[in-house]
């Protein structure tokens, strides 16, 4: 898959805003490397996929601050995780989110991926729930 020239600047553009100062030019030119070739593959895996999607469930609630959305859709991004759903809700100062993840091209598990939510629901002071769309809905039938 080739990638446009519009492409390439934008990628090049979030890598330098990504990075920490002082670095070399080859250093930041292994960087850019680095996240064309995630970008090619990425989009590759996401043409030939012939695997279902394998989806998760995330809910999250607590009081509202500012970074919520961005910390958790962060985190699925340096996974590989793709968002397919998203509802989010603030009732005065109560936060709820529900999200549906696919998970199938993800470069990791998905105990690995509950492990990092947890690790941001405890920074954030919130709560997050990381469940296979199986489990979820086995548990909550009629």
């Amino acid at each position: 898959m080739k990638l446009t020239e519009e492409e390439i600047k934008k990628i090049t553009y979030e890598t330098i805003n990504e990075l920490s100062g002082n670095l070399t030019v080859e250093e930041i030119k292994e960087a850019i490397k680095r996240k064309i070739l995630l970008t090619k593959s990425y989009d590759l895996k996401l043409k030939e996929r012939k695997i279902p999607p394998e989806r998760v469930i995330l809910t999250a609630f607590g009081l509202n601050k500012p970074g919520i959305i961005a910390t958790v859709t962060k985190a699925l991004a340096d996974f590989n995780c793709d968002i397919e759903d998203l509802s989010q809700r603030i009732i005065g100062d109560f936060f709820t989110m529900i999200m549906i993840i696919d998970i199938s091209i993800s470069n990791k598990e998905l105990k690995e991926i509950q492990n990092e939510m947890e690790r941001i629901a405890k920074e954030l002071k919130i709560k997050i729930y990381l469940q296979h769309e199986d489990v979820f809905r086995y548990m909550h039938r009629i």
